[in-house]
């Protein structure tokens, strides 16, 4: 199996369904819809509806049923980027080689558009084309769980503390808590997502689980190394960024050789969860794995 052609493959029909389920730029507010597709067809991996299609093919379910629901986690996720860009957070100009939200839009605009696309996640995760598919007790726990991920559990309790943690020296179990929470939550729920939504069984959650805590954290920790060692062209953002806000980050707190064995163990580990499924993982494994060779 060639891994860029599967996520290629994935990205397009998860665009293609994303176009389907967002307001038209064109519809009243005008200005409101063009901010929520700003970023959001901008590029980007799709990596979080990728793994949330893939660990749910992985148990026998169905795509296109899960689809819908795999696209909500990336409304969610271009939410928090919009967000972190804003002036009151990281104060970034540029994301995916395009003027952030706010600097295209305006501040007011950008919070708003952000807004928008996170209740538009909930309520593409309890439409009518979901709620026929799924039984409704797997689907108000997918739905929990993800709500659980957005809030302060998760997503904002790890940027709240990430915030606070700026210009301070921590330890190494608060940074983890940092990015375990930014970053890996939304991770590890699009796993789990996939894998409920697929109709996995215990052991087979459990396995999905340990992979989706692996990848999280690594994946969080390689961008904190891209931030430092990142080609401008390549992230379509400017990199030192993380040096300049005084950010707690895997290269300041550990170095960056430590940093990447730390990022390849973890791979390790999530490949090891993988083992009780087989080769029927390889496309997780090999996602895995380019969590840590990306480049962007």
């Amino acid at each position: 199996m060639n891994l860029n052609v599967y996520l290629q493959e994935k990205k397009d029909l998860v665009d293609a369904a994303l176009d389907r389920y967002l307001p038209p730029a064109e519809k009243f507010p005008r200005s409101v819809h063009q901010a929520m597709r700003h970023i959001l067809f901008a590029g980007g991996k799709r990596l979080r509806p990728v793994l949330a299609l893939s660990a749910g093919e992985l148990v026998g379910g169905n795509t296109r049923n899960i689809l819908p629901c795999a696209c909500a986690l990336e409304l969610i996720h271009t939410y928090s980027l919009i967000h972190d860009d804003l002036p009151a957070m990281d104060n970034d100009d540029y994301r995916r080689g395009m003027l952030t939200t706010h600097k295209q839009f305006g501040e007011a605009t950008a919070v708003l558009a952000g807004d928008a696309l996170l209740t538009e996640a909930f309520r593409l995760l309890s439409c009518e084309e979901v709620k026929e598919k799924f039984p409704a007790g797997v689907l108000i726990e997918v739905i929990n769980e993800v709500a659980f991920t957005a809030g302060s559990g998760g997503m904002i309790g790890g940027q709240v503390v990430d915030i606070e943690s700026e210009g301070k020296e921590i330890d190494p179990p608060l940074l983890e808590y940092i990015h375990t929470h930014k970053t890996g939550a939304l991770i590890l729920t699009s796993v789990r997502m996939g894998a409920k939504l697929g109709g996995a069984n215990a052991m087979e959650i459990g396995a999905l689980t340990r992979y989706g805590e692996s990848i999280g954290l690594a994946f969080q920790i390689v961008d904190d190394l891209l931030n430092v060692e990142g080609d401008r062209e390549e992230m379509g953002k400017s990199p030192g960024t993380d040096a300049v806000q005084s950010k707690a980050t895997y290269p300041h707190l550990l170095g960056v050789s430590e940093s990447k064995r730390r990022a390849e163990d973890l791979v390790a580990s999530a490949h090891k969860a993988l083992e009780p499924f087989g080769s029927k993982a390889d496309v997780l494994k090999e996602i895995a794995t380019f969590v840590i060779s990306r480049r962007y």
